[in-house]
């Protein structure tokens, strides 16, 4: 319990306050539902992409061994070589009850043609093109680990601040305006018998100089 002066002007001071802590309350056990129900789905997404990501990973490599048999880890090595392709990762963010998580978004700038159709094996195109799905889903991974970070240290933050509020400050504003409030009814009954006491010790004077005239 709060050290106050037992006051009406600090009754209604804390009352307030308490009013206030209550709403607080609310909000953050409000925000602190929706952070959850969001870590959870990104959660689920992000045990999708893993197994996208290596799922993809499989395929890429089943199509570059198919590649090599065709051509030879040489000739390969030349062709890979001429590729010219160009990443580009581009980072945006979005918010979720005001937590900043990021947007990853991966593209790809070709330059073809690499090299000649003649002496290149079907599986060098597929296999690219498998290996540049596995840069794009693994850049979603990425975003969605970020974001679960971020998430899960914002509901942690969030969960404190409303036991704080739940267990220790709303249960000491009331306990502390239910004990001011009691002082000042002791003090107004108090008062009440004061003025009684008083009133009484007047008419009884008043009697008796009445009586001695």
């Amino acid at each position: 319990m709060r050290n106050v002066a037992p006051t009406k002007s600090n009754m209604i001071s804390l009352k307030n306050e308490l009013k206030f802590a209550k709403l607080g309350h609310e909000l953050l056990d409000q925000k602190r539902n929706i952070l959850v129900i969001e870590l959870l789905n990104l959660v689920e997404q992000a045990v999708d992409h893993e197994e996208r990501v290596e799922k993809a990973l499989v395929e890429a490599y089943r199509t570059l061994e198919h590649a090599i048999l065709d051509m030879g880890k040489l000739k390969l090595y030349q062709v890979a070589s001429a590729i010219n392709i160009e990443s580009k990762v581009k980072i945006s963010q979005r918010k979720i009850m005001g937590v900043p998580l990021p947007v990853v978004d991966t593209t790809f700038e070709d330059y073809p043609p690499y090299y000649s159709l003649m002496g290149t094996s079907f599986w060098t195109d597929s296999s690219l093109n498998e290996f540049k799905a596995v840069v794009k889903v693994m850049g979603k991974l990425a975003e969605l680990k970020i974001s679960i970070m971020r998430l899960a240290k914002e509901v942690k933050k969030t969960i404190k601040k409303v036991n704080a509020l739940e267990k220790i400050a709303i249960p000491d504003l009331k306990e502390t305006v239910k004990y001011i409030e009691n002082r000042l009814e002791e003090n107004e009954r108090d008062m009440v018998i004061l003025l009684k006491m008083t009133k009484q010790r007047l008419e009884k004077k008043r009697l008796e100089t009445s009586n001695s005239k």
